[in-house]
């Protein structure tokens, strides 16, 4: 299975072009994908819904979209009839197979008094994969400082924990007082514990956001696995941890890796390889692309 996550920055390529086409081209072949990014009704992207073009240029793939920065875009027609739009930036998440089911986790914010910050966003689904279901993310950390970002990863790996006690959309009988409009007679929707988590972490290899997630390096043991926490999928391809510059330099910044796909530990076992797409050229970010046994 081929999984991608991507950085779209609202199709805003390295030329400064606005392009969904270049975007979607990017992500052709794959079959599980994670974008963040992407917008609906911004000026700068002449008001598009971009997760409904997006999906049109993807027409064989499910999609869910969370947004997490949410903001009113209405306007009044001349006799006097509102014409209802939200300004929305968040995460979305597309597959070739169903998601039967998606959560929306809007990650706590701190407010902040010099910087911009805004809500970000994890939006959770699972996929009925061939091979059974899987739990994949869209996740998007702040980039305004680790403290945030710590924070976020609190949240994130407190709800990983909880997983199994809060299982899937819903649970328990099929009906409530003999309505099965419900469930529509169906069982439980599954809600498999292991994860991938997939998306811009805004934080660079062995800094203390990735060792809360994957685990510090022990100088003898390395990064010990646990079966509560996730690998680096990128290292577990065979990939050095300060290699794959997903985020190449430009006047701001240096070459940075703050894309990741992880993968719970038990899974960490069925990465066969990891590569980051460095000829896209939609956005300010590169693709990173990892195959799976799934």
């Amino acid at each position: 299975m081929k999984l991608v996550t991507y950085n779209i920055q609202y199709s805003k390529g390295k030329d400064g072009r606005y392009d969904l086409g270049r975007i979607s081209s990017a992500l052709d072949g794959a079959d599980v994908i994670a974008l963040q990014e992407v917008e609906r009704n911004w000026p700068r992207t002449a008001m598009a819904d971009q997760a409904a073009e997006l999906s049109s240029l993807l027409p064989d793939c499910y999609w869910v979209y969370g947004p997490g920065f949410d903001m009113d875009a209405s306007e009044k027609s001349d006799d006097g009839v509102v014409i209802n739009r939200r300004r929305q930036f968040g995460n979305m998440l597309l597959a070739r197979w169903p998601l039967t089911w998606s959560r929306l986790h809007i990650l706590p914010k701190l407010k902040s008094i010099d910087e911009f910050t805004m809500d970000m966003t994890a939006v959770e689904a699972v996929v009925d994969a061939p091979k059974g279901p899987l739990r994949v993310w869209s996740i998007h950390l702040s980039s305004v400082s680790r403290r945030e970002r710590m924070v976020q990863i609190d949240k994130l790996l407190d709800l990983h924990d909880r997983a199994t006690a809060t299982a899937g959309a819903w649970t328990g009988a099929t009906d409530i007082r003999g309505d099965e409009q419900w469930s529509l007679g169906a069982p439980p929707p599954a809600a498999p514990h292991e994860a991938i988590w997939m998306g811009d972490f805004n934080a660079k290899p062995g800094g203390p956001e990735y060792d809360a997630i994957v685990g510090p390096k022990d100088p003898v043991y390395g990064r010990a696995r646990y079966a509560d926490r996730f690998a680096d999928a990128w290292a577990a391809a065979g990939n050095d941890e300060a290699d794959g510059v997903t985020f190449p330099a430009n006047r701001n910044y240096t070459d940075r890796r703050l894309d990741y796909c992880f993968v719970s530990a038990a899974l960490a076992g069925r990465v066969r390889s990891a590569r980051v797409d460095r000829d896209a050229e939609g956005s300010d970010h590169q693709p990173l692309w990892v195959d799976m046994d799934l």
